[in-house]
């Protein structure tokens, strides 16, 4: 049986001089686009559309803005990544179908991307100390199309809820979450029944460090037919065993147990632990705050040193 040889091929590192180096300026726009759309809003806007001409014309085109992720910011201040946001929705011309925002966002800008994005399916905004539930009710109201709502760390009531439910029929996510605290006698289904009361079409839902009881899961399960993957992580008021044990994973595929591992989990799963008998604070439960009221007070931030900044100029 005659043997065969191989031998390596070269390896791409061993070019020698002299040998012809890709041209990325000449791919095929199509080939561009499929490259840029693995980054990020703020990384094309501030690094690839000044690459060369060929590229800022595919950074341009609407396609390119179907889609819109700002969560990894630098170092501007929030008036600059605002006013980029807007720009990028600009560029969308109407065609926004997603959109993900970290920190920065406010009222206005909601009402700005609604206004002119109302194909928006998908709508994530978290750690945006600025939204009001107001101002959140005003803009999923002219959003009907919407699926997937994300509102982490973010103020809204459950009251807020129950229009959010009752504007968007279409709703198949939510993600509602906060900081994780245990705590003695600190429990409200306020949230669990909102959404159970107006949220029948829900398949995801994820309630990271909610304080809902059995009750308020009972009547999510009542309420969401649909529900495939329940995250209650954190919850700790839920006491999931026995029958609603049972009943939880006949319902429902995928379920998140309020002490399963965070190591999955996008923000800081820090637990807030006062659940000793002594109470080191001295708090009575007059005086402990919700979440909402302990998480976000005091959190403006300071004046940014690029609130004069024109993000615009970018572009022309």
């Amino acid at each position: 049986m005659a043997s065969s040889s191989w031998s390596p091929s070269p390896s791409p590192t061993a070019m020698k001089e002299g040998d012809n180096y890709p041209n990325w300026t000449e791919l095929l726009p199509e080939l561009t686009s499929s490259i840029l759309h693995r980054l990020g809003a703020i990384e094309i806007v501030e690094t690839a559309r000044r690459v060369c001409r060929s590229w800022r014309r595919v950074c341009k085109d609407p396609s390119m803005w179907r889609k819109i992720d700002m969560r990894n910011l630098g170092d501007h201040g929030d008036m600059y990544y605002e006013e980029l946001c807007r720009h990028a929705v600009d560029l969308s011309q109407g065609g926004l179908v997603e959109i993900n925002l970290c920190h920065f966002a406010t009222d206005s800008l909601l009402s700005y991307i609604a206004d002119s994005s109302s194909n928006l399916r998908s709508l994530k905004v978290a750690q945006c100390y600025e939204i009001t539930s107001d101002g959140l009710i005003e803009a999923v109201a002219k959003l009907p199309l919407l699926e997937e709502l994300e509102v982490s760390y973010c103020s809204l009531s459950e009251e807020s809820l129950k229009v959010i439910g009752n504007s968007c029929p279409n709703l198949k996510t939510l993600k509602k979450n906060c900081v994780g605290y245990k705590r003695p006698r600190d429990e409200c289904d306020d949230v669990a029944l909102a959404i159970a009361e107006t949220m029948p079409g829900l398949r995801h839902l994820q309630l990271f460090g909610d304080r809902l009881t059995d009750v308020g899961l009972n009547a999510i399960l009542d309420g969401c037919p649909n529900l495939e993957h329940l995250d209650l992580r954190q919850c700790f008021n839920v006491d999931l065993v026995g029958d609603l044990e049972k009943r939880c994973l006949e319902r429902v595929k995928v379920v998140r147990r309020p002490n399963d591992s965070v190591h999955d989990y996008p923000f800081d799963a820090t637990v807030n632990d006062v659940s000793s008998s002594d109470d080191p604070y001295g708090l009575s439960d007059v005086d402990i705050m919700s979440e909402d009221e302990f998480y976000y007070d005091d959190l403006s931030e300071d004046a940014s040193d690029n609130s004069d900044f024109d993000p615009y100029e970018y572009y022309y």
